[in-house]
């Protein structure tokens, strides 16, 4: 049996919420297993936020830039090891040039052997981290192409995101941006519910089943209800069938519409730090 420290029940009791002693006892059942402690509490019907596979546990800067004509975007992280780089403004202003310059690359491989600063960009990046003394790398790397593109960065460069419309229409501009802060407000697992991967849904039916049978549902029962859950989970966890941040009355998909019946959202990309 895994030795459980404080440290370790207190880094599962802020990420999930969940009170000291059940982070202990998940911690305990799952022999030390953060990521299954975190899955045991859901089950025990704890309101624990899905995992999201974008999360990076490092500092940096996450930056989004979208070309001249707005239709191809890319999002990027410069990371490091602590806040104190990370706010530093010439660590920001390499982050900016360096995402400029990815806009002109379709993976990150290329755009590591790009030339940068008279060498490349690999190199500038080895560079910086014996210039400062952390490691200095690229994240993540994603790009995004549509007919309109709109990025949004939230204060403090830790979050960025991209979002692609069907259409450059009227308020285009506006909408995108909108749904770029609501990415990176709301944190998505996917577009809508065809884009949730069959692991996360076969979990979240586990999880569902789990917690019924705790409140003594009848097995009959149990299927029904899960599907239930399911639809709910995919309302809240779907870019465009989440509620808008700015009218709840309505889901993202339908504010779309409302600045034109034919637009539609065709994906995002979302990269958060820390």
């Amino acid at each position: 049996m895994a030795q459980i420290t404080a440290a370790e029940v207190n880094k599962l009791r802020q990420t999930t919420g969940a009170g000291m002693m059940d982070c202990k006892k998940a911690l305990v059942e799952a022999d030390g297993d953060f990521e299954k402690a975190i899955e045991i509490l859901r089950k025990k019907g704890q309101k624990v936020a899905a995992n999201r596979a974008d999360r990076e546990s490092s500092e940096g800067a996450a930056i989004a830039k979208v070309n001249a004509g707005s239709t191809q975007g890319v999002v990027i992280s410069l990371n490091c090891e602590t806040d104190f780089v990370a706010k530093n403004e010439s660590f920001v202003t390499l982050a900016n040039d360096l995402a400029d310059l990815a806009l002109g690359f379709d993976n990150k491989e290329a755009f590591l052997a790009a030339p940068f600063s008279g060498m490349t960009v690999a190199d500038k990046l080895t560079e910086q981290t014996g210039v400062i003394g952390e490691k200095i790398e690229i994240g993540s790397f994603e790009k995004l192409s549509a007919p309109f593109v709109g990025s949004y960065i939230h204060a403090g460069n830790k979050i960025a995101t991209l979002v692609g419309l069907s259409a450059n229409v009227d308020g285009a501009a506006e909408a995108a941006k909108d749904v770029a802060m609501q990415a990176a407000a709301m944190n998505p697992v996917a577009l809508n519910e065809e884009g949730v991967d069959q692991s996360i849904i076969d979990k979240e039916i586990e999880i569902a089943k789990e917690q019924l049978r705790q409140e003594g549902k009848p097995e009959a029962m149990l299927d029904n209800i899960a599907k239930g859950k399911l639809n709910r989970f995919f309302k809240d966890n779907t870019l465009v069938n989440q509620d808008f941040i700015k009218d709840s009355k309505v889901s993202v998909a339908q504010y779309v519409k409302s600045v034109d019946s034919n637009l539609t959202v065709t994906g995002f990309k979302r990269v958060a730090l820390g």
